[in-house]
């Protein structure tokens, strides 16, 4: 099992941290997306000030509620450096609750900046510490390895984009190279190399969206070879269901990590309903999941 530090103390690998978790709160990730119209729709400015009022709402609502939060990091960034020193208080504050914080960047570069970016989510040093990020593998999956290092010694994890939830993505996920595989079939492939063996399942997880249920490419994917935890946004506004996950997964459904924001987010800014909207979801997804 993997382990690392972060804190002054001994963290356990984030396989076993987020299994954990999902089986105290349920499987549900709740990702925190400040978009322009839900600050409006909270009552909101649409700038840093009103930014930290709804993404510490969220955090003070929901923690203890949820098992993961997953800031989406481009809603922070488009204030500038006052939007990132929100989104540090937003993950120190889900992180002292208990609350494991996977922050959605994709970030995907190789080398010295690719170690970069590990140094500045997944090294306990650095204030926007947390416990996962999405990355993307499109520069190949041996450019992920600074990350994925970064985040084995520290007890963190890595998403890897797979079948992504957005209608673009299958321009370059079912492209077939030489060996007859898909781009997908790779990188899904190479997740599951490196989970091999990990109990009670890898800290590389693989990004599959909620919204291929209809794909005849389903049948071609063992998500259970995975090992890992398999991140499946797009639940709500995007179209998919909590009933669809069975279809899309199969026998890997303890592994699911299902996604939603705005269909939750939307029913703020009252604490009763933000409350009443997660753990309706919450019990859906996890009746779906079994």
């Amino acid at each position: 099992m993997i382990m690392g530090t972060a804190g002054g103390g001994v963290l356990p690998a984030f396989g076993a941290r987020l299994r954990a978790a999902q089986d105290r709160l349920g499987p549900l990730c709740v990702g925190i997306d400040p978009h322009p119209s839900l600050l409006t729709g909270w009552g909101l400015s649409d700038d840093a000030a009103g930014l930290e009022s709804f993404a510490l709402a969220v955090v003070e609502t929901l923690a203890e509620q949820v098992a993961v939060f997953k800031p989406q990091s481009a809603f922070f960034e488009r204030h500038g450096s006052r939007g990132i020193a929100v989104l540090e208080r937003v993950i120190a504050a889900a992180r002292a609750a208990g609350v494991i914080v996977l922050l959605d960047v994709k970030r995907g570069d190789l080398g010295s900046t690719m170690q970069g970016y590990a140094d500045a989510y997944l090294d306990p040093a650095s204030p926007l510490f947390c416990d996962a990020i999405t990355v993307s593998p499109y520069l190949g999956f041996g450019s992920l390895a600074p990350a994925m290092d970064t985040a084995a010694a520290n007890g963190c994890g890595v998403f890897v984009l797979g079948l992504t939830s957005n209608p673009e993505g299958p321009q370059v996920q079912h492209a077939v190279g030489p060996d007859g595989r898909t781009v997908a079939r790779t990188i899904i492939d190479a997740v599951s190399l490196q989970n091999a063996g990990e109990k009670p399942m890898g800290c590389v997880g693989l990004v599959v969206g909620a919204t291929i249920a209809n794909r005849t490419e389903v049948d071609a994917y063992d998500f259970g070879a995975v090992n890992g935890p398999l991140l499946a946004p797009g639940i709500g506004t995007q179209g998919g269901r909590p009933e669809q996950l069975p279809a899309i997964f199969g026998a890997a459904l303890r592994q699911v990590v299902p996604s939603v924001s705005r269909e939750v987010l939307s029913a703020g800014p009252d604490a009763a309903a933000l409350r009443e909207a997660a753990g309706r979801l919450n019990a859906e997804c996890w009746a779906a999941l079994g």
